[in-house]
Formats: structure tokens, C-alpha cells, sequence
């Protein structure tokens, strides 16, 4: 804690200091951020740190594996359906980024567990992820790296899936005025790989 307060200190002597009347814009007109990045929760993944962002020009939710799940209006807690909806509803960002990242946790459990809950949540929420822990399997030949990999890179694409359930999401998207992105943070590389039309990830 100590660490945090700290550098609660060093913001508010620097950055604050130097970007005071950017804040008090943003508070005065609101935001209107660029894009909206769906992120894993993960400590080593940092959106606006990764992209050099700086206040109000990303709308970032965080989650375990990054993971979007289908439109469902059931009454429920949606957390991350309820950020989309705000983004894309009231914010109108004209772009949705799915971050995946390498050596993800959630991926990780996944691959190890499948089905087998052995927690309150974490595994009732990598569901959503199963057609891509399917995928993975099946294309990695037994080998648990490339499984890894494939993994996170497949539940990028079921999270652009899953997307497009929602309507509004659906409408936009047809309409040209919100585009989708898959992109993937290697940790060990620092590269981005950004997915592409025939379904690979190239260089961002």
C-alpha cells in the first residue's frame, strides 16, 4: 500500500500538475473516447500504458481472458455487456478492441479444468471461451504451449462472435459506423498482432 501512495504522490506533483486542464476539460465536457478496449484483468496488460494513451481517449473494461459474452438481457449482473452498452450506446465509440494477451491465466485454467469447476466464478466464466479451448485442442496436436497460444488467439475470435449478438452492436457494424478489432499483446515480445480478414494475426 505503501508503494501505491507513493505514487499517488509522484501523479499528483507530475502528471496532474502538467495535464490539470485536460482533466478539467474532460470533467466539463464529458468523454468522448476513440475506442473502446475490452482488456483481461491481468496486472502485466495495461491498455493505456501498451497504446500510450492518455485521459479520455479509451473506454477500457477489464475481465478475466478479455472475454465479451453473447448478448443475454435476462435480467442478470452483466458487467461487461453493461460497459458495451454504454460504449456504444451513449459514448458512440466508432471502435471496439477485444485485447488478448500471451500467457493468460484464464486461458490457462481453462485448458487445465474444461468443465470441471473448482471455483465460484472464474470457471462458470471461461465458458464462454469453450469453443475456442475446442479449437485449440484439437489443432495443437498435445502440445500444451501451442495450445496455450492458439487458445488465446481463438478466444479473441469468439469474443468478435460474440459481438455481433448484440444488436445495436450488429446495426452499427453494418451501418459503418463501428468497426471491430481483434488484437494480441505478446508479454515476452512487447509486439501486437492485430487480426486480420483470412483469420491470422499479422503485425499491428
Amino acid at each position: 500500500m505503501k508503494r501505491l501512495i507513493e505514487g499517488f504522490r509522484r501523479f499528483r506533483e507530475s502528471y496532474d500538475r502538467d495535464h490539470r486542464q485536460v482533466f478539467e476539460e474532460l470533467a466539463e465536457r464529458g468523454q468522448s473516447p476513440s475506442a473502446m478496449v475490452v482488456a483481461c484483468s491481468d496486472s502485466r496488460v495495461d491498455p493505456q500504458l501498451i497504446f500510450g494513451a492518455g485521459p479520455g481517449e479509451i473506454f477500457v473494461v477489464r475481465n478475466v481472458a478479455n472475454l465479451i459474452p453473447p448478448y443475454a438481457p435476462d435480467g442478470h449482473y452483466h458487467g461487461t455487456s453493461a460497459a458495451l452498452e454504454f460504449a456504444v450506446l451513449s459514448l458512440q465509440v466508432p471502435n471496439v478492441i477485444v485485447l488478448g494477451h500471451a500467457r493468460c491465466g484464464g486461458i490457462g485454467a481453462l485448458l487445465e479444468r474444461g468443465d470441471e469447476a473448482r471455483d465460484d466464478f472464474v470457471s462458470a466464466w471461461m465458458h464462454i471461451a469453450r469453443p475456442a479451448r475446442d479449437r485449440a485442442l484439437a489443432a495443437a496436436g498435445g502440445e500444451p504451449a501451442q495450445a496455450q497460444h492458439l487458445c488465446e488467439h481463438e478466444a479473441i475470435k469468439v469474443s468478435l462472435d460474440n459481438l455481433l449478438t448484440f444488436p445495436w452492436v450488429r446495426e452499427r457494424v453494418e451501418g459503418g459506423t463501428l468497426r471491430l478489432h481483434g488484437w494480441y499483446f505478446d508479454i515476452v515480445t512487447g509486439a501486437v498482432t492485430a487480426l486480420g480478414p483470412h483469420g491470422t494475426f499479422e503485425p499491428l
